[in-house]
């Protein structure tokens, strides 16, 4: 039995699999984490190993008095891969990304893929039917483009995600919201379009935090997973250790 964490920009999100079935999902918060993952362990005694993957918040050192009798694990860009890293500067990809990368390998093999995970913020990850790492795309997520409109200006509120009424917002909240969430649709929507026009055999995943939002405004088809980290993480453990 695993125990999966996956360390984010703004929450963590744990996870038990036994073997590839996900047992159990938690999403906490910062301040209270190590109670919140020693709460996990209680509960599913059996874990006997626990692989961690981090944006760089939390420190190595930090996960050492979880439990002594867990055997700990960290991805890094040192760790096994099922894909070729072309990035042109590869000790720079995020974890999270590559993580993301062998999922798409792992679950959809020989087919060119592009994953959008919606989080703080939007990365495309396309790994092409030969299973080559060629790059992406970072853009802000739908939190930091409220967050911008309100820091950046003298009088626009600070809103949190709301459906627009209309295209054409008929108040300033409602045109916040339409640019916002209409702006986010639309690049999503002009990424897909553009990489499937040129490739074929291809798929597009869309995982994170608000990737079921997100799904229902999209009109491409698309395979929406917001575990598709975590699955991956535990996928890449298993890749690594099970030799």
């Amino acid at each position: 039995m695993l125990l999966a964490i996956d360390v984010g920009n703004t929450q963590i999100k744990v996870a038990v699999f036994e073997q590839n079935i996900l047992l159990n999902k938690e999403i906490i918060g910062f301040s209270n984490w190590e109670i919140a993952v020693k709460n996990v362990l209680w509960n599913f005694p059996q874990i006997r190993n626990c692989v961690v993957a981090s944006v760089g918040k939390l420190p190595k050192e930090d996960f050492l008095n979880l439990s002594s009798t867990l055997k700990l694990y960290f991805i890094s860009s040192e760790s096994k891969f099922p894909f070729q890293n072309l990035y042109r500067s590869p000790k720079t990809l995020g974890t999270d990304r590559m993580l993301l990368a062998a999922g798409a390998v792992f679950q959809f093999p020989k087919k060119n893929r592009l994953v959008i995970d919606v989080g703080t913020c939007i990365t495309y990850d396309y790994i092409d039917e030969n299973d080559n790492y060629l790059g992406g795309a970072i853009s802000p997520g739908i939190t930091l483009r409220y967050q911008s409109l309100h820091n950046y200006t003298d009088k626009l509120p600070l809103l949190t995600l709301e459906i627009p009424e209309e295209l054409i917002g008929n108040s300033t909240n409602q045109s916040m919201h339409s640019g916002v969430i209409n702006g986010i649709t639309q690049e999503i929507e002009g990424f897909i379009n553009a990489y499937s026009y040129q490739n074929d055999n291809f798929i597009i995943i869309l995982t994170g935090g608000d990737s079921e939002f997100l799904a229902k405004r999209l009109k491409n088809t698309i395979f929406a997973n917001p575990n598709f980290l975590l699955e991956s993480l535990n996928q890449t453990f298993q890749y690594n250790h099970n030799d």
